[in-house]
């Protein structure tokens, strides 16, 4: 039986260390990297600050990727075995699959323990580096947030679209000023516009000319009949805030935060005076959608051996695009329940915090009546 442990236990871990290599590489480094090109490259950043958002996007990388990794290993290794006979093989032998699966689940429990450190800890703390370093690059490079061609939704409050840029010089700029409720204050159109950075007060300086706009009326917001249009102005200058810059990217990041400092976090919100009992009950939902989330996404290994070994056997195929073609599948059913989870975290109503374990839930019914179909044959 050792001699079975290790070959299948062999197989399993180079297949495993190749899978988290391409797929942290390929998909994920490369799609993130991908949409930091523009900050990182086209605006001079120096090459250390490349190497550190790397290395602060591997760790959150891996928490995805380990456990997909770990089910593409499963459906191609046993999709192998079950292709070449050697399952069949080992039944006649007197090893039985849940036997043959020791090594499996063994590899899971080290998958499942590797990840729940990385999403309790490791990866926040990248989370908050990065966070950090964008700061960092918005204080000494400014001019590397307003990449041409995009909406810089960074600064609080507001959202800026540039047409075009030459150096500090900005052309064709839309302004979006609006509320902490996402109520639309203002729209300026300005046909040229220069940044300038203040380091002594800590503000971007943002010079617009030959500028139009429309306001809402500040004593009566809600009354669309006094909005103020086509107003223009010669010359303006817009004071952007790098330390309430610096404070949305710490307050709005719960990702950047641990596990002990969200459990910190929630007991907080139920003393904060200044919250309305809308934003208590909002805040505190999306901080415990986080804690289950990361708990939750942790055990996400295992319950893919619960189903990626039946799959592997049943479709009993060995190559390599069908294997990974069912492990993408499983992934996308799983990490779909996450992503809803995650974008309704605000919402209580939807009792996101328990929808971030329905996919795990679903994986063991899902897997435990595969295995029991295969043990009836």
């Amino acid at each position: 039986m050792k001699l079975i442990d290790r070959y299948v236990g062999g197989q399993l871990l180079v297949t495993f260390s190749l899978a988290v290599s391409v797929l942290s590489v390929v998909l994920v480094l490369g799609n993130v990297f991908k949409q930091l090109l523009d900050l990182l490259v086209k605006n001079d950043t120096p090459i250390e600050v490349v190497l550190s958002f790397l290395s602060y996007i591997l760790p959150f990388s891996l928490a995805f990727t380990i456990p997909w990794a770990f089910l593409t290993t499963v459906l191609l290794v046993f999709g192998r075995l079950s292709a070449d006979h050697e399952l069949t093989a080992f039944r006649a032998s007197g090893v039985s699959i849940p036997r043959l699966c020791y090594t499996v689940f063994l590899l899971a429990v080290a998958c499942v323990a590797t990840c729940f450190y990385i999403n309790i800890d490791v990866a926040p703390r990248a989370q908050a580096k990065m966070k950090e370093a964008l700061y960092n690059v918005a204080v000494s490079n400014p001019l590397a947030m307003f990449g041409a061609d995009r909406v810089i939704d960074e600064f609080p409050n507001k959202k800026i679209f540039v047409g075009s840029n030459k150096g500090p010089e900005l052309h064709d700029l839309l302004v979006y000023q609006i509320t902490e409720d996402n109520l639309l204050m203002k729209v300026i159109f300005a046909r040229r516009g220069l940044l300038e950075t203040d380091q002594a007060s800590k503000q971007l300086l943002l010079h617009i000319y030959d500028a139009t706009y429309e306001a809402r009326d500040d004593d009566d917001q809600e009354n669309l009949l006094k909005i103020k249009q086509g107003i223009t102005m010669k010359e303006s200058t817009m004071a952007i805030s790098l330390e309430e810059l610096h404070e949305k990217y710490r307050s709005h990041n719960l990702a950047g935060l641990t596990s002990q400092a969200l459990l910190d976090k929630a007991n907080e919100n139920e003393r904060e005076a200044h919250m309305t009992e809308k934003q208590r009950i909002e805040d505190s939902s999306a901080t415990l959608t986080e804690i289950n989330k990361r708990y939750s996404f942790s055990l996400a290994a295992l319950c893919f051996a619960l189903v990626g070994v039946p799959l592997a056997i049943t479709a009993h195929r060995k190559e390599t695009s069908i294997g990974f073609l069912i492990s993408l599948c499983v992934a996308l059913v799983y990490y779909f329940f996450i992503i809803i989870a995650n974008t309704v975290r605000e919402k209580p109503q939807w009792h996101p915090a328990e929808l971030v374990w329905v996919p795990n839930i679903l994986c063991v019914i899902f897997g435990g009546w595969l295995f029991y179909r295969m043990s009836r044959r």
